[in-house]
């Protein structure tokens, strides 16, 4: 074991990183490696990887599974100092490679963490660096809370103290050479749980510093459910008064009436609210900000390129369209028969299936301009979530 070196601090010693994702996290349920799923708006692994570079580890290394190359690369694409090797068929082999990939140009410590630990304080690397200058290895733990049982043939047997008992985290930091020994010397009669394990094994002082409950890792489905997506809301309201000699459009169909709306568009009510609550649901301001009644250009114009303007502008933002709910406030015409030719017609500009879309038509009980038959209103909310941009920064 080496002793008695100067003390550093972690923005002047050098250290590199490996990072153990070569595993294929079955019981997290996910459509691919959980290392590799989406957590928080990105892989689950490049969340560690830019913590460590920040951090100030170069190089770092990450044990990918056979075959998942591809998949890693566009998870981890743009972070520096970045280096990709197969893992093997145990966690203890895999840490093994990735070390051996380190040894030609070997730093003097070295942090192996595990990629399902997406959250990496800087304190906690500061620690383990720190821990370094008295002892070969540092690992950051915590207290056992829970009382503690010994099972037998599911019988209490007698108890653990759990004083003496402290929950292991990653990273775990060691000098390099001693590490690379330790996992040469491994004779993997029995698993190695973590890396600590194969340093003491080979009689090396292994350092407490203290972890972080942000370390915690993700194992189960539930854990990937913990985090809401970024869903927003948007309400708009427009109304348009009827009058003789015009056109009738309403969720952008032609409907035969006696009488049309009248506006500096198309004047089609169904279809602004809808722009409104896309617009709200991003913050974007309204309709008369984005196509003004006083621009000549839209003398006339068909709001269904409003509606492709606002869809647009979600999907630019980020965000991609969850549904939309369009209520019809009128007296005639009646809108029973035009309800689904409407609702497919809407579906079709906003990019989204007809269930995505819902249709309501209501009057006023003759009450107020409605009831009088003078105009229409319309109402929509419109729920955008956020994209999962994946592998993009």
């Amino acid at each position: 074991m080496t002793q008695g070196h100067s003390p550093h601090t972690s923005a002047t010693r050098g250290f590199a990183a490996v990072i153990v994702a070569a595993g294929q996290g079955l019981r997290a349920g996910q459509p691919l490696p959980k290392q590799f799923a989406a957590w928080q708006g990105k892989p689950v692994v490049r969340h560690s990887a830019e913590a460590l570079a920040a951090a100030g580890a170069r190089p770092i290394i990450v044990a990918i599974p056979d075959n998942a190359g591809e998949i890693a690369k566009a998870a981890l694409s743009g972070i520096e100092h970045l280096r990709l090797v197969t893992g093997g068929e145990t966690r203890q082999a895999s840490v093994a490679k990735a070390l051996d990939a380190l040894e030609s140009d070997a730093p003097e410590f070295v942090l192996i963490h595990d990629a399902a630990r997406p959250h990496v304080p800087a304190a906690v690397i500061e620690r383990l660096l720190t821990a370094l200058d008295e002892t070969s290895g540092a690992i950051p733990v915590l207290s056992v809370v829970d009382s503690l049982s010994i099972d037998a043939g599911g019988l209490m047997a007698g108890s653990a103290d759990r004083e003496q008992l402290r929950r292991v985290q990653t990273p775990q930091a060691f000098r390099f050479a001693d590490i690379l020994a330790a996992h040469r010397a491994w004779t993997g009669e029995q698993t190695a749980g973590d890396d600590a394990q194969v340093a003491a094994a080979s009689g090396y002082g292994i350092a407490h510093v203290t972890g972080d409950e942000a370390l915690r890792k993700l194992t189960f489905a539930e854990d990937f459910m913990s985090q809401l997506p970024d869903i927003r809301t948007g309400m708009g309201y427009d109304v348009h008064r009827l009058a003789a000699g015009e056109e009738l459009w309403l969720g952008g169909l032609l409907i035969p009436h006696d009488r049309g709306l009248a506006g500096h568009s198309d004047a089609d009510v169904a279809l602004h609210a809808v722009v409104d609550a896309l617009l709200g649901a991003i913050g974007e301001g309204d309709i008369g900000q984005h196509f003004p009644p006083s621009d000549p250009q839209w003398k006339g114009a068909n709001s269904a390129q409003f509606v492709e303007h606002s869809v647009g502008l979600v999907t630019g933002a980020g965000y991609s369209i969850s549904n939309v709910d369009l209520t019809i406030v009128c007296e005639a015409p009646k809108i029973g028969p035009h309800r689904d030719a409407m609702r497919a017609k809407l579906a079709e500009l906003l990019g989204v299936d007809t269930n995505r879309v819902n249709i309501k038509a209501t009057t006023t009980e003759r009450l107020g301009f409605a009831g009088r038959g003078e105009g229409i209103a319309a109402q929509a909310i419109a729920t955008v979530v956020a994209t999962d941009r994946k592998f993009e920064r």
